[in-house]
């Protein structure tokens, strides 16, 4: 199977992915929110497979940022996209993500390419080149709504169905490890490029896991290419 080419990672989500409130301006490392142990007691509940445009990039300074992205909400609008989760960086707080809604994928590359967002960015203080992927998500665990700690990894594979029977068949290691699945998708252009979002529900054991010869085992199996990509993140406001 070969569908058509943001954990990134959704993911997603994602791995995928991904409102701001008392929050920082500065560039410190956040504190961790607290955990909700009882998530991976939860049975995910799938929605229909959907698009979603994952935007991950760096600001200068997040409290100068944010009024502006929130003024920009008629053009994402006027372009068929309606974010639903933005979060923070854990490691660095003027890391940004932002997760849309995205039913036409057309108007969003038209509008991620437009010199007016462009324009936008550099008003809000985004620094470099901005990552931006179209995912056709495929699950969505909406009861990790309220687990606000996350980790979007996305990662290359040799082929998409293969590699989604070993991931699928690795759910009860992932749950060991504080992992709750929350997206899975893949690049609009390039199913090669898959994309993971998880909720975390115990930070240690979920590094730990990252590093573990059990996954390092599993990714070769199911044909991962190369490093994979993680970013965690905590969710700080939805809409």
């Amino acid at each position: 199977m070969k569908p058509n080419n943001f954990f990134a990672a959704a993911i997603i989500a994602a791995c995928t992915l991904l409102a701001f409130s008392a929050c920082n301006s500065g560039g410190n490392k956040e504190k961790e929110n607290t955990m909700d142990t009882t998530a991976n007691k939860m049975e995910p509940v799938a929605t229909k497979p959907g698009n979603t445009l994952i935007v991950i990039h760096k600001v200068a300074n997040y409290a100068k940022w944010k009024p502006i992205f929130d003024s920009d909400d008629s053009a994402q609008k006027a372009h068929s996209l309606t974010k639903f989760t933005l979060g923070r960086g854990m490691d660095d707080s003027n890391m940004v993500l932002i997760a849309f809604r995205m039913p036409d994928t057309a108007q969003a590359k038209a509008f991620a390419a437009s010199p007016e967002l462009k324009a936008k960015m550099g008003k809000a203080g985004v620094i470099g080149a901005p990552s931006m992927t179209f995912y056709n998500v495929v699950m969505l665990d909406t009861t990790t709504n309220s687990i606000t700690s996350r980790v979007i990894m996305t990662h290359k594979v040799k082929d998409w169905d293969a590699w989604k029977k070993e991931f699928d068949s690795h759910k009860q290691a992932r749950t060991d490890a504080g992992l709750v699945d929350r997206a899975v998708g893949y690049s609009i252009d390039d199913n090669h490029i898959v994309t993971v979002v998880c909720a975390i529900t115990d930070m240690a054991k979920a590094k730990a896991f990252f590093k573990s010869a059990d996954l390092k085992e599993k990714m070769a199996k199911a044909g991962v290419e190369g490093e994979p990509k993680a970013f965690f993140y905590n969710v700080v406001e939805t809409y």
